[in-house]
């Protein structure tokens, strides 16, 4: 079974990317339902198609849910960069509820 996957699109030297990159590798995205895999994507990067990155690029970072499930990419809301892990944790969850109408 594929599992979801979670893009967050940032760029190096921002502090707002680096402090969100790191909340979400230390979380288990994977205790989720449904169950959902991190992808961090380098917006400068050459592999990011030139529509993302404009679309994206001052936008930084930028958390997109690409769903095979759902059968479409879904940008999620800005999150605050506050929040702790735990709390990021049931954001992301509250998020997916949402988009899966479960409870």
């Amino acid at each position: 079974m594929n599992s979801e996957v979670l893009v967050l699109y940032s760029r190096k030297g921002c502090c707002l990317c680096q402090k969100l990159e790191e909340k979400l590798s230390n979380i288990c995205l994977r205790n989720l339902k449904p169950s959902i895999v991190l992808s961090i994507v380098d917006i400068d990067s050459k592999k990011v198609s030139l529509d993302i990155q404009m679309k994206y690029t001052n936008e930084v970072p930028v958390i997109v849910l690409e769903s095979t499930r759902l059968l479409k990419k879904i940008e999620l809301p800005r999150v605050s960069p506050r929040l702790k892990e735990d709390m990021l944790l049931s954001w992301i969850q509250k998020n997916l509820n949402v988009l899966y109408k479960t409870s």
